[in-house]
């Protein structure tokens, strides 16, 4: 069925802007509505007065499971944690082998994966992928193994749609969602003379105020003032959300199910027209935005030599703990506005599971989100593991802030925001603006009709006006958009 994006979008927005949301208990493991991963039990005999272990009692087949949500090899103090989880799962799936296996999604690696029969158990993507990969056939439906744990009527109902095929089937669970905002390095903003009376960041509200903020650190600091990025689809992504602020609409959603491109509005012409002159006009850039990445420019500005960068509330990890800022001079603000309006392009990251995983693999899989934290319950696994979680932050010089909520469970969104309450260890006035604003109508999710070649095809255009000062923007999008409309022709 088609999907309704301005169903998706009000939907979205009213969860954010709520905050709050419907939940109910957790299910009882042992009335079968748990997982059946582990088949080993001891029973009262009917017949004795004291407890047996029945020894025809029939042991539970080995279960192997490939993790490839386990964190990457630089992180040791999250695998320390994920060793953990794994400990805290022997007395309970004494027949589960958890294997480190860990994984980032790329649309070109993923199917070549999945036809050599090498997909993890379980992997995390982006919200933008899963109906590709449900209609490739290419992920687990795992329907009934949320229903008998009782997770489904505890999903976010947007989120649940987007993880969904026709029929109504689920094949996957959230991780968290995110929405953009602007990343601020405040040693910098600091050393530009950019901060008010109580040392808080005097962030732009405009992308006009942007340019001429990033001018200003540029010449009191020599460090760039904004880290764009051009190198691959993440600066498509970015760009989207500007485009936005200038009152674009990059794709179209017929009546009839199918996509019309819209790259070459005047709006999206006007973004890229912008994009174009902080090269070109202002020089605030990094020194060669075709080679930053999403990894590069959280190296840009935890590093100090960016002072702005497009990023979100799921990643405050990579400027602090990955690259070295310091856990109190990292804040956040809104993604700046424009002459059509202020947005947030908001997203988020499920978990998905391999077309080859057995039921017993899906269940163990789950287990283990469980005692990670992610699971739309509150017991003592769920609430180690969100301590867990937050204690290993405050180790590594993480903030601890709030997350977006992706599940309906009230008890559990509220047991996540009082665990952030008694690890916060930052100020939340250096964030306060960012999720003022990403609490509002300015959510908005990312363009529908082959998003990611989309965003290629926009990285393609910044690659190009970012390197040639006489580059002709019309023209570039021009050609992008007709790229784009055979490719969704191609596809409908």
């Amino acid at each position: 069925m088609k999907k309704s994006k301005k169903l998706l979008s009000m939907v979205l927005v009213a969860t954010m802007a709520a905050n709050l949301m419907v939940g109910c208990q957790k299910t009882d493991k042992q009335d079968g509505k748990k997982n059946n991963t582990n088949a080993t039990s001891t029973e009262a005999s009917d017949n004795s007065t004291t407890d047996t272990v029945k020894e025809d009692e029939p042991k539970a087949e080995p279960v192997s499971v490939t993790l490839g949500i386990w964190p990457e090899d630089t992180l040791t103090e999250d695998i320390k944690v994920y060793e953990g989880y794994v400990e805290a799962l022997k007395a309970t799936n004494p027949n589960v082998t958890y294997k480190p296996a860990y994984y980032k999604y790329a649309a070109d690696t993923f199917m070549p994966m999945v036809q050599s029969g090498n997909t993890p158990t379980i992997f995390e993507t982006w919200f933008t992928e899963p109906q590709k990969l449900i209609k490739a056939g290419a992920v687990a439906d795992i329907t009934d193994e949320l229903q008998a744990r009782g997770w489904l009527d505890k999903m976010n109902p947007a989120i649940k749609d987007i993880l969904s095929d026709e029929n109504g089937r689920v094949y996957g669970v959230p991780r968290d969602g995110y929405a953009l905002g602007m990343m601020l390095n405040v040693e910098l903003f600091e050393e530009a003379g950019l901060v008010d009376a109580d040392g808080y960041p005097i962030y732009p509200k405009t992308w006009a105020e942007l340019a001429e903020t990033a001018k200003t650190i540029k010449d009191k600091t020599g460090s760039a003032g904004l880290c764009l990025l051009a190198k691959d689809g993440a600066g498509g992504w970015h760009f989207s959300n500007i485009a936005w602020a200038f009152g674009a609409t990059l794709s179209i959603a017929n009546d009839d199910g199918t996509y019309k491109a819209n790259l070459n509005s005047p709006e999206a012409i006007k973004a890229m027209e912008y994009v174009k002159s902080l090269k070109w006009d202002y020089d605030v850039l990094t020194a060669d935005p075709t080679n930053e990445d999403w990894g590069t420019g959280f190296t840009q500005i935890g590093t100090g030599n960016a002072a702005m960068y497009i990023g979100a509330n799921d990643a405050v990890a990579q400027p602090t703990q990955v690259n070295g800022l310091p856990v109190d001079k990292l804040a956040m603000c809104p993604i700046p506005a424009g002459d059509g309006g202020q947005f947030s392009l908001y997203g988020g990251t499920p978990y998905m599971f391999s077309k080859d995983a057995t039921s017993e693999e899906i269940n163990a899989a789950l287990d283990f989100l469980e005692v990670m934290g992610r699971a739309p319950e509150v017991n003592d696994n769920v609430i180690a593991g969100l301590k867990a979680d937050a204690q290993n932050r405050v180790n590594n010089g993480v903030p601890v802030i709030q997350p977006f909520p992706s599940w309906t469970n009230q008890d559990y969104i509220d047991a996540q925001l009082a665990v952030v309450k008694e690890f916060q260890n930052v100020d939340p006035k250096m964030f306060q603006s960012y999720f003022d604003a990403t609490s509002s109508e300015g959510l908005r999710v990312e363009e529908p009709g082959l998003t990611q070649e989309m965003y290629g095809e926009l990285t393609n255009v910044l690659q190009a006006v970012l390197t040639d000062k006489n580059a002709d923007v019309k023209a570039l999008m021009d050609t992008a958009n007709k790229n784009y409309q055979s490719m969704l022709d191609a596809a409908q």
